[in-house]
Protein backbone atom coordinates (compact mmCIF):
# COMPACT_ATOMS: atom_id res chain seq x y z
CA UNK A 1 0.00 0.00 0.00
CA UNK A 2 1.73 3.15 -0.91
CA UNK A 3 0.13 5.64 1.02
CA UNK A 4 -0.86 5.61 4.94
CA UNK A 5 -5.00 4.72 4.92
CA UNK A 6 -6.05 5.00 8.26
CA UNK A 7 -9.97 5.69 6.99
CA UNK A 8 -11.62 1.88 7.40
CA UNK A 9 -10.02 -1.09 7.52
CA UNK A 10 -12.35 -2.00 4.31
CA UNK A 11 -8.82 -0.09 2.44
CA UNK A 12 -6.74 -3.28 2.62
CA UNK A 13 -5.40 -4.58 0.02
CA UNK A 14 -4.54 -8.70 -0.51
CA UNK A 15 -1.66 -9.55 0.53
CA UNK A 16 0.73 -11.21 -1.63
CA UNK A 17 -0.42 -14.88 -0.89
CA UNK A 18 -4.22 -14.10 -1.58
CA UNK A 19 -3.66 -12.77 -5.11
CA UNK A 20 -1.33 -16.04 -5.96
CA UNK A 21 -4.00 -17.81 -4.30
CA UNK A 22 -7.49 -15.82 -6.58
CA UNK A 23 -5.13 -16.73 -10.03
CA UNK A 24 -5.55 -20.23 -9.31
CA UNK A 25 -8.11 -21.54 -7.19
CA UNK A 26 -10.98 -23.95 -8.50
CA UNK A 27 -13.69 -22.99 -9.80
CA UNK A 28 -17.10 -23.82 -10.94
CA UNK A 29 -20.61 -22.55 -10.93
CA UNK A 30 -21.77 -21.52 -6.79
CA UNK A 31 -25.33 -20.77 -7.82
CA UNK A 32 -25.04 -24.30 -8.77
CA UNK A 33 -23.52 -25.10 -5.35
CA UNK A 34 -20.58 -26.78 -7.83
CA UNK A 35 -17.58 -24.08 -6.77
CA UNK A 36 -15.16 -26.05 -4.74
CA UNK A 37 -13.39 -23.11 -3.23
CA UNK A 38 -16.78 -21.61 -2.09
CA UNK A 39 -18.35 -24.82 -0.47
CA UNK A 40 -15.04 -25.36 1.60
CA UNK A 41 -14.77 -21.45 2.50
CA UNK A 42 -18.40 -22.17 3.62
CA UNK A 43 -17.94 -25.37 5.59
CA UNK A 44 -14.95 -24.15 7.36
CA UNK A 45 -16.51 -20.48 7.98
CA UNK A 46 -19.40 -22.60 9.50
CA UNK A 47 -17.26 -25.17 11.66
CA UNK A 48 -14.67 -21.91 13.40
CA UNK A 49 -18.12 -20.89 14.71
CA UNK A 50 -19.73 -23.79 15.76
CA UNK A 51 -22.29 -23.67 13.45
CA UNK A 52 -23.83 -25.90 10.38
CA UNK A 53 -24.06 -24.06 7.03
CA UNK A 54 -22.37 -20.81 5.19
CA UNK A 55 -23.02 -19.04 2.61
CA UNK A 56 -20.92 -16.85 0.45
CA UNK A 57 -22.14 -13.25 0.19
CA UNK A 58 -20.80 -10.11 -1.74
CA UNK A 59 -20.87 -7.56 1.55
CA UNK A 60 -21.35 -7.63 5.43
CA UNK A 61 -24.94 -5.50 4.43
CA UNK A 62 -25.63 -8.19 2.30
CA UNK A 63 -25.13 -10.57 4.83
CA UNK A 64 -27.02 -8.79 7.46
CA UNK A 65 -30.01 -7.96 4.80
CA UNK A 66 -29.80 -11.82 3.89
CA UNK A 67 -30.57 -12.29 7.89
CA UNK A 68 -33.21 -10.35 8.73
CA UNK A 69 -34.96 -11.55 5.30
CA UNK A 70 -34.30 -15.52 5.98
CA UNK A 71 -35.81 -14.75 9.90
CA UNK A 72 -38.31 -12.43 9.23
CA UNK A 73 -41.56 -12.06 7.35
CA UNK A 74 -43.18 -8.47 6.38
CA UNK A 75 -44.81 -6.48 9.36
CA UNK A 76 -42.47 -8.21 11.56
CA UNK A 77 -40.11 -6.55 13.70
CA UNK A 78 -36.34 -6.50 14.75
CA UNK A 79 -34.71 -4.84 18.00
CA UNK A 80 -31.30 -3.46 16.70
CA UNK A 81 -28.96 -0.76 18.22
CA UNK A 82 -29.81 2.12 17.25
CA UNK A 83 -25.86 3.20 16.71
CA UNK A 84 -25.69 -0.16 14.84
CA UNK A 85 -24.09 -0.47 11.61
CA UNK A 86 -27.27 -2.46 10.54
CA UNK A 87 -29.63 -0.01 11.37
CA UNK A 88 -27.32 3.12 10.68
CA UNK A 89 -25.41 2.62 7.57
CA UNK A 90 -27.06 0.25 5.42
CA UNK A 91 -29.80 2.00 3.47
CA UNK A 92 -32.53 1.07 5.67
CA UNK A 93 -32.27 -2.68 4.12
CA UNK A 94 -34.79 -4.12 6.26
CA UNK A 95 -37.35 -1.63 5.51
CA UNK A 96 -36.96 -1.35 2.25
CA UNK A 97 -36.26 -4.60 0.73
CA UNK A 98 -38.70 -6.65 3.24
CA UNK A 99 -40.92 -4.54 5.10
CA UNK A 100 -39.27 -5.16 8.48
CA UNK A 101 -39.74 -2.93 11.22
CA UNK A 102 -36.83 -2.20 13.40
CA UNK A 103 -37.10 -0.68 16.90
CA UNK A 104 -33.82 0.76 17.70
CA UNK A 105 -32.58 0.73 21.35
CA UNK A 106 -29.45 3.05 22.38
CA UNK A 107 -26.17 1.53 22.43
CA UNK A 108 -24.53 2.03 25.92
CA UNK A 109 -21.14 3.03 26.65
CA UNK A 110 -19.59 -0.59 26.39
CA UNK A 111 -21.67 -1.57 23.24
CA UNK A 112 -24.29 -3.75 24.82
CA UNK A 113 -28.22 -2.85 24.69
CA UNK A 114 -29.53 -2.59 27.75
CA UNK A 115 -31.27 -5.84 28.41
CA UNK A 116 -34.53 -4.53 30.23
CA UNK A 117 -35.00 -2.40 27.60
CA UNK A 118 -34.64 -5.60 25.21
CA UNK A 119 -37.51 -6.93 27.54
CA UNK A 120 -39.90 -3.82 27.18
CA UNK A 121 -39.48 -3.45 23.61
CA UNK A 122 -40.49 -7.02 22.72
CA UNK A 123 -44.44 -7.19 21.40
CA UNK A 124 -46.85 -8.86 23.36
CA UNK A 125 -49.01 -10.87 21.19
CA UNK A 126 -51.50 -8.29 19.89
CA UNK A 127 -53.25 -7.51 16.80
CA UNK A 128 -51.92 -3.75 16.84
CA UNK A 129 -48.28 -4.63 17.45
CA UNK A 130 -45.93 -6.38 15.20
CA UNK A 131 -44.65 -8.90 15.86
CA UNK A 132 -40.57 -9.60 17.31
CA UNK A 133 -38.28 -11.69 14.96
CA UNK A 134 -35.41 -10.91 15.49
CA UNK A 135 -32.64 -9.63 18.25
CA UNK A 136 -29.58 -7.83 16.47
CA UNK A 137 -26.16 -7.63 18.38
CA UNK A 138 -23.06 -6.04 16.84
CA UNK A 139 -19.46 -7.44 18.00
CA UNK A 140 -17.54 -5.38 17.73
CA UNK A 141 -19.69 -2.33 17.92
CA UNK A 142 -18.08 -0.49 15.83
CA UNK A 143 -19.74 2.73 15.44
CA UNK A 144 -18.92 3.73 19.06
CA UNK A 145 -15.37 2.57 18.81
CA UNK A 146 -15.16 -0.90 18.09
CA UNK A 147 -15.87 -2.17 21.46
CA UNK A 148 -16.07 -6.00 21.88
CA UNK A 149 -19.20 -7.61 23.44
CA UNK A 150 -18.59 -10.11 25.72
CA UNK A 151 -19.38 -14.09 25.20
CA UNK A 152 -21.26 -13.88 28.48
CA UNK A 153 -23.90 -10.78 27.96
CA UNK A 154 -24.67 -12.54 24.36
CA UNK A 155 -25.33 -15.24 26.41
CA UNK A 156 -27.71 -13.35 28.27
CA UNK A 157 -29.25 -11.79 25.31
CA UNK A 158 -29.39 -14.78 23.95
CA UNK A 159 -31.73 -16.20 26.19
CA UNK A 160 -33.97 -13.15 26.31
CA UNK A 161 -34.68 -13.64 22.96
CA UNK A 162 -35.33 -17.38 22.75
CA UNK A 163 -37.12 -17.11 25.84
CA UNK A 164 -39.71 -15.07 23.79
CA UNK A 165 -39.77 -17.06 20.73
CA UNK A 166 -37.10 -15.02 18.97
CA UNK A 167 -33.60 -15.79 17.04
CA UNK A 168 -30.34 -13.54 17.58
CA UNK A 169 -28.51 -12.07 15.15
CA UNK A 170 -25.19 -11.20 15.38
CA UNK A 171 -23.44 -8.64 12.82
CA UNK A 172 -19.51 -9.82 13.47
CA UNK A 173 -17.99 -7.50 11.06
CA UNK A 174 -15.05 -7.78 13.06
CA UNK A 175 -15.94 -10.39 15.41
CA UNK A 176 -12.71 -11.93 14.83
CA UNK A 177 -11.27 -8.51 16.41
CA UNK A 178 -13.77 -8.83 19.42
CA UNK A 179 -11.86 -12.61 19.82
CA UNK A 180 -8.29 -11.24 19.73
CA UNK A 181 -9.59 -8.30 22.07
CA UNK A 182 -11.42 -10.40 24.96
CA UNK A 183 -8.47 -13.60 24.20
CA UNK A 184 -11.03 -16.26 23.71
CA UNK A 185 -12.63 -18.29 20.65
CA UNK A 186 -15.00 -16.49 18.10
CA UNK A 187 -16.84 -19.52 17.90
CA UNK A 188 -17.48 -18.94 22.23
CA UNK A 189 -18.88 -15.26 21.76
CA UNK A 190 -21.40 -16.58 18.98
CA UNK A 191 -22.29 -19.72 20.27
CA UNK A 192 -26.53 -18.29 21.09
CA UNK A 193 -26.39 -17.01 18.20
CA UNK A 194 -29.04 -18.11 15.33
CA UNK A 195 -26.85 -16.36 12.71
CA UNK A 196 -23.89 -14.27 12.35
CA UNK A 197 -22.07 -12.33 9.60
CA UNK A 198 -18.73 -11.68 9.49
CA UNK A 199 -16.62 -9.97 6.95
CA UNK A 200 -13.66 -11.23 4.98
CA UNK A 201 -12.77 -7.41 3.54
CA UNK A 202 -11.82 -5.94 6.10
CA UNK A 203 -9.68 -6.71 9.08
CA UNK A 204 -9.09 -10.14 7.69
CA UNK A 205 -7.67 -8.61 4.09
CA UNK A 206 -9.84 -10.12 1.52
CA UNK A 207 -10.59 -8.01 -1.14
CA UNK A 208 -14.17 -8.60 -1.43
CA UNK A 209 -17.06 -10.38 0.44
CA UNK A 210 -18.67 -11.76 3.62
CA UNK A 211 -19.59 -15.17 5.46
CA UNK A 212 -23.24 -15.54 6.88
CA UNK A 213 -23.30 -18.93 9.05
CA UNK A 214 -26.58 -20.63 10.57
CA UNK A 215 -28.30 -24.07 10.51
CA UNK A 216 -28.82 -26.14 7.37
CA UNK A 217 -32.22 -25.34 7.00
CA UNK A 218 -31.39 -22.00 7.85
CA UNK A 219 -28.99 -21.12 4.57
CA UNK A 220 -31.34 -23.03 2.85
CA UNK A 221 -33.83 -20.52 2.59
CA UNK A 222 -30.95 -17.69 3.08
CA UNK A 223 -29.46 -18.87 -0.09
CA UNK A 224 -33.01 -18.26 -1.51
CA UNK A 225 -32.29 -14.41 -0.36
CA UNK A 226 -29.48 -14.48 -1.88
CA UNK A 227 -30.49 -14.91 -5.59
CA UNK A 228 -33.07 -12.27 -4.86
CA UNK A 229 -31.24 -9.85 -3.84
CA UNK A 230 -28.57 -10.91 -7.07
CA UNK A 231 -26.04 -11.97 -4.99
CA UNK A 232 -26.02 -15.24 -6.98
CA UNK A 233 -22.20 -15.48 -7.98
CA UNK A 234 -20.62 -18.00 -10.69
CA UNK A 235 -16.99 -18.85 -10.61
CA UNK A 236 -16.07 -17.27 -7.07
CA UNK A 237 -13.49 -19.60 -6.26
CA UNK A 238 -11.44 -16.63 -6.94
CA UNK A 239 -12.95 -14.63 -4.82
CA UNK A 240 -13.53 -17.02 -1.89
CA UNK A 241 -9.83 -18.13 -2.24
CA UNK A 242 -9.04 -15.06 -0.55
CA UNK A 243 -10.95 -15.48 2.09
CA UNK A 244 -9.76 -18.99 3.12
CA UNK A 245 -6.43 -17.28 3.75
CA UNK A 246 -8.35 -14.98 6.09
CA UNK A 247 -9.70 -17.01 8.13
CA UNK A 248 -7.05 -19.44 8.27
CA UNK A 249 -4.27 -16.95 8.62
CA UNK A 250 -4.97 -13.34 9.42
CA UNK A 251 -7.08 -14.16 12.47
CA UNK A 252 -4.54 -14.84 14.19
CA UNK A 253 -2.56 -11.93 14.03
CA UNK A 254 -4.75 -8.97 14.60
CA UNK A 255 -3.62 -8.38 17.87
CA UNK A 256 -0.82 -6.36 15.85
CA UNK A 257 -3.42 -4.03 14.47
CA UNK A 258 -4.85 -3.18 18.76
CA UNK A 259 -1.42 -3.17 19.49
CA UNK A 260 -0.35 -0.53 16.85
CA UNK A 261 -4.28 1.05 17.79
CA UNK A 262 -2.94 2.10 20.99
CA UNK A 263 -0.15 3.37 20.53
CA UNK A 264 -1.93 5.29 17.94
CA UNK A 265 -4.08 6.55 20.90
CA UNK A 266 -1.22 6.81 23.35
CA UNK A 267 0.51 9.03 20.73
CA UNK A 268 -2.44 11.65 20.13
CA UNK A 269 -3.67 12.11 23.49
CA UNK A 270 0.02 13.64 23.98
CA UNK A 271 -0.84 16.15 21.09
CA UNK A 272 -2.36 19.62 21.84
CA UNK A 273 -6.00 20.15 20.79
CA UNK A 274 -6.34 16.36 20.61
CA UNK A 275 -9.11 14.71 23.15
CA UNK A 276 -9.52 11.04 23.26
CA UNK A 277 -10.54 8.67 25.86
CA UNK A 278 -8.00 6.11 25.82
CA UNK A 279 -10.07 3.58 27.83
CA UNK A 280 -12.74 3.26 24.67
CA UNK A 281 -9.44 1.96 22.84
CA UNK A 282 -9.72 -1.91 22.99
CA UNK A 283 -9.47 -3.25 19.36
CA UNK A 284 -8.08 -1.63 16.36
CA UNK A 285 -10.25 1.79 16.11
CA UNK A 286 -9.05 5.14 17.29
CA UNK A 287 -12.07 7.73 17.90
CA UNK A 288 -10.56 11.32 18.77
CA UNK A 289 -11.86 14.91 18.56
CA UNK A 290 -10.04 17.88 17.31
CA UNK A 291 -10.25 20.58 19.93
CA UNK A 292 -12.81 23.99 18.99
CA UNK A 293 -9.30 25.89 19.66
CA UNK A 294 -7.07 23.60 16.89
CA UNK A 295 -4.82 26.22 14.65
CA UNK A 296 -6.91 23.77 11.77
CA UNK A 297 -10.10 23.11 10.93
CA UNK A 298 -11.19 18.86 10.34
CA UNK A 299 -11.40 19.27 6.86
CA UNK A 300 -8.14 21.29 6.78
CA UNK A 301 -6.07 18.74 9.10
CA UNK A 302 -7.94 16.50 6.76
CA UNK A 303 -6.36 17.59 3.05
CA UNK A 304 -3.23 18.97 4.66
CA UNK A 305 -2.44 14.86 6.23
CA UNK A 306 -3.45 13.78 2.24
CA UNK A 307 -1.44 16.46 0.72
CA UNK A 308 1.58 16.77 2.48
CA UNK A 309 1.97 13.56 4.10
CA UNK A 310 0.02 11.17 1.62
CA UNK A 311 -1.77 9.93 4.74
CA UNK A 312 -5.86 9.15 4.40
CA UNK A 313 -8.09 10.07 7.08
CA UNK A 314 -11.34 11.76 7.35
CA UNK A 315 -13.74 13.50 10.30
CA UNK A 316 -16.71 10.56 11.10
CA UNK A 317 -19.73 10.95 9.30
CA UNK A 318 -22.56 13.20 11.27
CA UNK A 319 -20.23 14.04 14.44
CA UNK A 320 -18.43 17.83 14.18
CA UNK A 321 -14.40 17.63 14.74
CA UNK A 322 -14.59 14.04 15.38
CA UNK A 323 -12.41 11.90 14.01
CA UNK A 324 -11.88 8.05 13.37
CA UNK A 325 -8.84 6.04 12.59
CA UNK A 326 -8.29 2.19 12.13
CA UNK A 327 -5.60 -0.35 11.89
CA UNK A 328 -5.12 -3.11 9.69
CA UNK A 329 -2.21 -5.05 8.00
CA UNK A 330 -0.82 -2.21 6.22
CA UNK A 331 -0.64 0.18 8.98
CA UNK A 332 2.43 -0.73 10.65
CA UNK A 333 4.28 0.06 13.73
CA UNK A 334 6.80 2.87 11.52
CA UNK A 335 3.06 4.33 9.70
CA UNK A 336 1.75 4.72 13.05
CA UNK A 337 4.87 6.78 14.41
CA UNK A 338 4.55 8.94 10.88
CA UNK A 339 1.20 9.84 11.05
CA UNK A 340 1.70 10.85 14.99
CA UNK A 341 4.89 12.82 13.63
CA UNK A 342 2.19 14.75 10.81
CA UNK A 343 -0.46 15.71 13.08
CA UNK A 344 1.70 16.82 16.05
CA UNK A 345 3.21 19.13 12.92
CA UNK A 346 0.45 20.14 11.51
CA UNK A 347 -1.52 21.21 14.79
CA UNK A 348 2.16 22.75 16.12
Amino acid sequence: MDYIDLRSDTVTWPTPEMREAMATAHVGDDVYGEDPTVNELEAESAALLGKEAGLFVVSGAMGNTIAALTHCRRGEEIIVGREAHMFTFEAGNPASLGGIHSYPLDVQPDGTLDQDAIRRAIRPENDHFPRTRLICLENTQGTIGGIPITASYTAQVGEIAHQHGAKLHIDGARLFNAAAALKTSAKELVAPADSVSFCLSKGLCAPVGSVLVGTKDFIKEARRARKSLGGGMRQAGILAAAGLISIRQMTDRLATDHANARQLAEGLAAIPCIQINLDSVQTNMVFFDLHPEATLSPETLRDRLKNDYNILMSPYPGIPRKFRAVTHYWITRERVNQTLEAIRTLLS
